[in-house]
């Protein structure tokens, strides 16, 4: 018991925050670098096209970056609570702190941060990860977490979501992140076609693309919605009790399958109403007037040799 100096055996050295997810960096970074290249090649686009242009590209990669960054977020449900708590297993000493429950697609993070940070001559400021993607294993990685120590809020709170609890909570969120995230992936499958349709002269199929992209998304918020909805079990740390609700991710995902379909909504009715303010918009009236023709526009073939041989010009109704 006196083999690290006084120190109980179980926490041989200070604990430190884990970083940033690397994962939800690496999404934010590739669609800032494809909207600052598209911002660097927009002075070359000329006329008023270029602020039709700047609208639509930014929204899309808001949309096509919100779906994919919100699968990486633990912002889904979210709760705090401010609490005077035990802090290490078979010891008396408490601690004033700050704990974090966030609840997201693929998991648990749970943070606690001392008020002040320092307090029993350690750092107290820790972010733990509990997954439970395919390929993990929630409960291995509960057990990991009593092997290294962690402190009792952290255990306390990732021990209600362990498959053996009695709580339950492990198998809704479980489902409910799985069923949510494929949702989500195939709003995105919609997404990209919704672009590529968008950029050919067939907005009416791009529209109906992005209302299937904004129905998928709110499936996807309904889904988890659907389970969070059920009570929390009592979660109570020293004398407070911690409250979650809907967090940012939630909203956001909400908010963009929204706009979709008022988007999609947008480009199929001006598709019935005005078609040439939707080309314009979309930046096809040049093209569209170069490979089409007007139905029941003449197509007039002049002779030559009018001229000389007094023959009438040669006109050619289509009908396309």
């Amino acid at each position: 018991m006196t083999l690290w100096n006084g120190v109980l055996p179980f926490y041989p050295q200070p604990r430190h925050a884990a970083g940033f997810c690397v994962p939800l960096l690496i999404v934010i970074l590739v669609f800032l670098a494809l909207a600052a290249s598209f911002l660097l090649i927009l002075p070359g686009i000329r006329g008023h096209s270029r602020w039709f242009w700047l609208v639509r590209v930014l929204l899309s990669l808001f949309i096509g970056a919100e779906i994919v960054a919100v699968h990486f977020s633990a912002e889904w449900f979210v709760g705090t609570v401010n609490t005077s708590t035990s802090y290490k297993a078979f010891s008396a000493e408490r601690i004033r702190a700050h704990v974090g429950l966030r609840v997201g697609l693929a998991g648990v993070n749970i943070t606690l941060t001392g008020t002040p940070v320092h307090q029993l001559n350690e750092t107290i400021d820790y972010n733990e990860q509990f997954t439970w993607r395919l390929h993990e294993d929630f409960a291995a990685e509960y057990a990991g977490a009593l092997e290294k120590g962690l402190p009792d809020p952290l255990l306390y709170l990732a021990e209600k979501f362990t498959p053996s609890s009695p709580c339950g909570l492990y198998y809704q969120y479980h489902l409910a992140g799985h069923y949510a995230s494929a949702t989500l992936w195939v709003a995105f499958c919609f997404w990209l076609l919704s672009n590529v349709l968008l950029s050919m002269p067939a907005p009416l199929y791009g529209g109906l693309a992005l209302l299937a992209t904004g129905a998928f998304a709110l499936f996807a918020v309904f889904a988890f919605a659907s389970v969070s909805s059920v009570r929390l079990c009592p979660l109570r740390l020293g004398a407070a009790a911690l409250t979650a609700h809907y967090g940012a991710a939630f909203w956001v995902t909400l908010a963009t399958g929204i706009l979709c379909l008022l988007l999609g909504g947008a480009v199929v009715s001006l598709h019935y109403a005005q078609p040439s303010a939707l080309r314009a918009f979309l930046d096809q009236s040049l093209k569209d007037s170069s490979s089409q023709g007007r139905e029941g526009s003449p197509l007039v073939l002049k002779n030559p040799l009018h001229k000389q041989s007094g023959l009438p010009d040669l006109k050619i109704t289509t009908h396309l």
